[in-house]
């Protein structure tokens, strides 16, 4: 049951509304009600004191892995919802590539159903592309949609043949949802463990050179200006990908792009020693790509910045190098590393980082939230701008521990995350 709250005294950090000042937020019955200098608490609200700390609309994660059904010992809706909040995010979107995967109705409504039992972050499913994932027919997508599936992807794995994926370029228009790829040639990269390069070599492991994901994403570039679909490119991590990117949106394309923040923060230099912790797809590339996909970010090529929370079990990544599997956990760590290694170091304002981590997420796959304007639904984050902390897997939500940034020391912490109205995570 949702509650009266008011949040007294935060900076209120809200590019919806083009605001960044000291505010009271009130929220009542799970709505924005009231946002202004001062306010009177109501006789039934709980008052909670935000001076010193940043009030922002609702993180939205729109690229995350939940692994269920199917790899639950990686991580369970719950878990993953749980995770979520206690990163400040509000709302996530979880990938299909589960085991079966969520390719139809039946599928995207057990999502909607956990999601709801969880009780934290919302959880929004997005549904395939294609039946099974396996890139030879489209999958019942008004079916889908309807069951509450709020775009569609085959994530993990790109879809290869064009014609399919203008086919689902020109569908998902009739439902008005975004078509997520996961731009990958695997002709080029299937057998690469990193990136191709002086690195690699050194390691004697085979690469993906940047060209697999470059012609990938101006394959979808020329899909999405043909037939005037919304293509949605996921972790973004080439140079050449952020030009293609920036050109296509000056022509009108109709694109949005995200970047994860691994790849705005770190490089293949992470693998070295075989970590695997550092082991993921799209791969970590040369210190020249992290500086494009930063200033992707920072003029909006790249709108979005996503986790692509990735769960894996302690055992699958203490394999050897070639054999453990790909991706990071990122839910408890993204604000973090954000506000540390992106904000502090001057690449973005802190309003651009809540526009690109909430007010776009929002927009791009027509959710709610991204908002503190009144009457909009309550979702909210709470964080400590100033609060110095390191980073401990052991302490995370999430039933997995797999993160290069195990004892970083970073700035700026989640305290409280508010969904409808609802403290679902407190510090």
């Amino acid at each position: 049951m949702s509650r009266t709250l008011l949040l007294k005294g935060g900076r209120v950090v809200d590019p919806s509304q083009t605001l960044d000042d000291t505010r009271d937020v009130l929220l009542v019955d799970g709505k924005i009600a009231s946002l202004a200098p001062t306010l009177d608490a109501p006789e039934d609200a709980e008052t909670i004191d935000c001076a010193g700390l940043v009030v922002t609309p609702g993180l939205i994660d729109v690229h995350v892995h939940l692994r269920e059904p199917g790899g639950e010992h990686k991580e369970t809706i719950a878990t993953g919802a749980a995770s979520a909040a206690a990163g400040g995010f509000t709302s996530i979107c979880a990938m299909p590539n589960t085991d079966p995967a969520i390719d139809d109705p039946a599928a995207v409504g057990f999502v909607v159903a956990q999601g709801r039992k969880a009780g934290k972050a919302r959880v929004y499913p997005v549904g395939c592309i294609s039946a099974g994932r396996e890139g030879k027919r489209l999958a019942l997508v008004g079916e889908m949609v309807e069951a509450g599936a709020v775009a569609i992807t085959d994530d993990g794995s790109p879809v290869m043949d064009s014609g399919l994926m203008r086919l689902a370029l020109e569908y998902a228009q009739a439902f008005g949802i975004p078509v997520a790829d996961h731009p990958e040639d695997i002709t080029l990269s299937e057998s690469g463990h990193m990136n191709e390069g002086v690195v690699s070599s050194r390691l004697g492991l085979a690469g993906k050179p940047n060209a697999s994901e470059d012609i990938h994403v101006v394959r979808d570039l020329m899909l999405a200006e043909l037939t005037g679909g919304h293509i949605h490119l996921q972790h973004c991590s080439t140079r050449l990908g952020v030009e293609m990117i920036r050109q296509a949106k000056a022509r009108g394309v109709c694109v949005t792009a995200e970047a994860s923040p691994h790849h705005l923060v770190l490089t293949e230099n992470a693998v070295e020693g075989y970590r695997t912790e550092a082991k993921m797809n799209p791969p970590l590339r040369t210190q020249d790509d992290v500086e494009a996909v930063r200033a992707g970010v920072a003029d909006g090529t790249l709108d979005t910045i996503a986790t692509d929370h990735a769960p894996h079990h302690y055992d699958e990544k203490e394999a050897a190098f070639a054999d453990a599997p790909n991706g990071i956990v990122g839910l408890e760590t993204a604000l973090g590393i954000v506000l540390t290694r992106v904000v502090s170091e001057g690449v973005i304002d802190l309003a651009t980082m809540v526009e690109r981590m909430s007010c776009q997420p929002a927009r791009a796959f027509n959710l709610p939230g991204g908002t503190l304007a009144q009457g909009s639904v309550a979702d909210v984050t709470i964080f400590d701008p100033a609060e110095t902390w390191t980073v401990d897997p052991s302490a995370f939500l999430s039933k997995s521990r797999n993160t290069p940034f195990a004892g970083w020391e970073l700035t700026g912490r989640p305290r409280i995350t508010i969904v409808e109205g609802r403290i679902v995570w407190s510090a």
